[in-house]
């Protein structure tokens, strides 16, 4: 028999393995953010250089909350990677504006996943924080999208921090 079933009510309970799995993808993502925002922070521009900010500790204060999380199912935080590798080059104002939705959209799928494996509080947690990167993303995009962190996931969640080898 699974650790994940349903109950009567029709809410699903997730086993521990998954969740703290989930969870552990989660504070990957937001590690390779918290770099990634590193890169957005010295090439944008003055005027969005506030939001960059806003973002960079939005990132650093998901992490840790991510790691109490991991440690409260008993799990060991994953360390964060001395460097990661950006999907494209950074060399200018318009992609660090590029960059910063792509993290975005990379945590908001992320979370989409943490959403499925939780149940409760961490769940409610999760969805805010997949609202939360879908805004962001669609302040540095200009607009909106559909279903953040769904159909327009062009990764895995496995994926989103590549370590740089």
């Amino acid at each position: 028999m699974s650790d994940t079933h349903t109950k009567g009510s029709g809410t699903r309970e997730t086993s521990k393995d998954e969740e703290l799995k989930a969870l552990q993808a989660a504070l990957g993502a937001e590690h390779a953010a918290v770099y990634g925002y590193g890169v957005v922070g010295g090439r944008i521009g003055d005027k969005r250089r506030a939001e960059a900010r806003t973002a960079y500790d939005a990132h650093r204060a998901r992490r840790d909350e991510l790691q109490r999380a991991v440690r409260d199912l008993g799990g060991e935080p994953q360390s964060a990677d001395a460097a990661y590798s950006l999907p494209f080059p950074v060399p200018d104002s318009a992609a660090a504006v590029r960059l910063a939705t792509e993290l975005e959209n990379r945590v908001a799928g992320v979370y989409s996943d943490l959403v499925r494996a939780t149940s409760g509080t961490r769940r409610a947690t999760a969805a805010r924080a997949l609202r939360e990167a879908a805004v962001r993303a669609a302040r540095w995009r200009g607009g909106s999208v559909a279903f953040p962190g769904l159909a327009e996931r062009s990764t895995p969640s496995s994926a989103a921090a590549t370590p740089k080898a």
